[in-house]
């Protein structure tokens, strides 16, 4: 089973990122399940939600204590002792980030190491695909491709149903913010 954690801060589309990663997993034939842990937190608060996926029926409906993959749209949340919570040597890092992943493991002065890490300037793409700093779809583009769970025709059919209240031009701005971050050079 692949269990996915994002972090984040309210208003960033947490809940939306896990469920875009389940849905997409959906359409290509996986079991999957996506939901949020937070209480009354207000814009700008830490908020977490959880993902998994798996070729077999998923029984549990706990929290995710030590996933597979961390999800960081907010920086500023890297040493934040919920959100490092359970990582192990092997758990993979997306971080909405400049920073190199050298870095960023300098940072976190945890577990993980710099070839686990995957950083991305999200806010950076987001930017300038969708003219404000919402990147819950950019870090789903690195997601997709560094996972390769997730195809990119049922991410973009995931997003394209998702976001469909917000307009084409809105849904397109979306996918190629994704096609932009999946295509992102510094991702091995």
């Amino acid at each position: 089973m692949l269990q996915i954690r994002v972090h984040g801060r309210g208003g960033q589309g947490v809940v939306t990122t896990a469920e875009l990663i389940a849905y997409a997993a959906f359409k290509d034939g996986y079991f999957a399940q996506a939901f949020p842990f937070f209480g009354v937190e207000r814009s700008g608060a830490p908020i977490t939600a959880f993902a998994r996926i798996d070729k077999k029926t998923i029984i549990t409906r706990e929290q995710i204590y030590e996933p597979n993959y961390l999800i960081i749209l907010d920086s500023t949340l890297i040493n934040d002792d919920v959100c490092l919570k359970g990582i192990t040597p092997n758990t993979k890092l997306i971080i909405n980030s400049k920073d190199s992943p050298e870095t960023i493991s300098k940072l976190v002065k945890r577990k993980i190491k710099a070839r686990n890490i995957l950083t991305i300037p999200a806010s950076e793409i987001a930017l300038n695909y969708l003219e404000r700093n919402i990147v819950n779809t950019v870090v789903l583009g690195a997601f997709a491709r560094l996972s390769g769970t997730i195809s990119m025709n049922s991410l973009k059919s995931a997003i394209t149903e998702k976001l469909a209240d917000k307009g084409s031009v809105q849904v397109k701005k979306n996918i190629n913010a994704v096609n932009a971050a999946f295509k992102y050079e510094e991702i091995s």
